[in-house]
């Protein structure tokens, strides 16, 4: 569990957005110098999502999407924009939200609303949102300041919704990473939480095609 590795909570947050604000707002800085893995996460992301946006009594829309952690918008541009009609940004570094405005282009005329705001702060619009997306963002939240936040997406979700978080995985409990102030959690504590937060889990996935060298990566989808 966090509180046992978290010894103080508003350091735990202050040093991680004092971390983000050093990163460069480009593709490479927000994937840690991993950059070359972008596609191949966003096209796994997108087979992943569109099993849930296919015909049927109960699809999940193409309305609006939320992008958490959003960063300059990687997530926005290439996964979320090309499948739905307009999306809002919540990201806590205002440089980063800034240069999505150049980075995604025309397309960004879409993008309504950027929130800049840490996700423990932040309450999507209530009945609002066909799929909120969490991505690489979930180890800078507390395990209450977490299941909080999901229950208030759970909130903001129309009808068939769907929450998906992707994010590291650790092989066991709760390590913390003093760089970024961040925390990894294994999969146990990660389903206990989202059940925790009175979310039901649609589906499970492990990424594949990653280095071998960083943490496994899991999606999960839930309403």
């Amino acid at each position: 569990m966090t509180s046992e590795v978290v010894e103080n909570e508003l350091e735990f947050y202050s040093k991680a957005e004092k971390y983000w604000k050093d990163v460069p707002p480009t593709v490479d800085g927000m994937l840690g110098g991993y950059g070359h893995i972008s596609s191949i996460d966003i096209n796994s992301s997108r087979k992943f999502l569109q099993r849930f946006l296919r015909e049927g009594p109960n699809r999940t829309g193409t309305t609006r999407a939320l992008d958490c952690g959003a960063g300059i918008g990687r997530i926005t541009k290439r996964l979320l924009l090309p499948l739905f009609k307009t999306v809002d940004m919540v990201d806590v570094t205002e440089d980063f939200l800034t240069k999505a405005r150049s980075y995604l282009g025309e397309e960004g005329r879409r993008v309504r609303n950027y929130f800049c705001c840490g996700l423990q702060d932040f309450s999507p619009e209530p009945n609002s949102y066909d799929v909120i997306w969490i991505q690489w963002v979930i180890g800078h939240l507390t395990d209450n300041h977490l299941s909080d936040f999901l229950k208030r997406c759970r909130a903001g979700l129309r009808p068939n919704g769907i929450v998906v978080i992707k994010d590291n995985m650790a092989q066991e409990g709760v390590i913390m990473d003093d760089v970024d102030s961040s925390v990894c959690r294994d999969l146990d504590v990660v389903r206990k939480i989202i059940r925790r937060a009175g979310l039901h889990l649609l589906a499970e996935e492990r990424q594949e095609n990653f280095p071998d060298e960083i943490y496994h990566v899991y999606t999960f989808a839930m309403r």
